[in-house]
């Protein structure tokens, strides 16, 4: 599935085109930036300085999707060992295959149990002496570890687009509206009326990279594992 977005409500709200950034790549969701290259303003991908509308146009050899709070469960009561404080831990290193390969590792996130990843492979690695924190068989005694992901990933067997190539112009939306999208950090949270900001690679994230750095929409509806993206309102 390539990264969505979708206008859920644009009121009076009409897009604008620019002529399109030849060195950017991008999709549908990510922020715009606006670039002198040359004697030419172009319109590309913000890093996070100067954002001013969402992008509805797709420059990109490859895509990507996300996965969000992915429930990871390994048994390990067979090889358990004794822990500190009387709990229970891995005596060796676990391997466990996400959903889906292929993840963009700065996208990374696990929680409660912090696991390492194989990115291209799809696969996590719970290491030996990780505490074992969840009763998968109701006995009242943890046999296993529990932890939930999430991430981004590139989607296999999908070519590229370039819906710019004929005109050479970019779809950038710049007044307010609500949208959806699952172009945004998946290592961070995204509370319900939380400001968004823009990451250093044009997408929605409740970091703020520099403290003058601008607030360009709201939460209006955290992603989840059931409904993957983040609904928000345009500033």
């Amino acid at each position: 599935m390539k990264v969505i977005f979708r206008i859920l409500h644009s009121g009076n709200t009409m897009p604008y085109s620019f002529p399109v950034d030849p060195d950017a790549e991008f999709e549908a969701g990510q922020i715009a930036q606006l670039y002198l290259r040359g004697n030419q303003v172009v319109c590309g991908v913000s890093d996070g300085t100067a954002p001013f509308g969402i992008i509805d146009d797709i420059k990109k050899n490859t895509f990507s999707s996300t996965s969000i709070d992915e429930t990871v469960i390994v048994y390990v009561a067979p090889i358990a060992a004794p822990g500190p404080g009387g709990s229970l831990v891995t005596s060796v290193d676990i391997l466990k295959e996400l959903n889906n390969p292929n993840i963009k590792g700065a996208s990374f996130i696990s929680s409660p149990v912090d696991i390492e990843l194989i990115e291209r492979n799809g696969v996590v690695r719970f290491l030996a002496g990780t505490t074992l924190n969840f009763d998968q068989d109701g006995d009242g005694i943890a046999d296993s570890i529990k932890t939930v992901v999430s991430y981004s990933f590139f989607v296999p067997n999908v070519p590229g687009d370039d819906s710019t190539l004929s005109s050479g112009r970019i779809t950038v939306w710049f007044q307010k509206l609500i949208g959806a999208t699952d172009a945004f950090e998946t290592n961070r949270r995204y509370p319900l009326n939380n400001p968004l900001f823009v990451s250093e690679a044009g997408l929605f994230t409740t970091r703020q990279i520099q403290p003058d750095y601008p607030a360009v929409a709201i939460v209006m509806n955290p992603p989840t594992n059931i409904h993957g993206s983040l609904e928000f309102l345009l500033l």
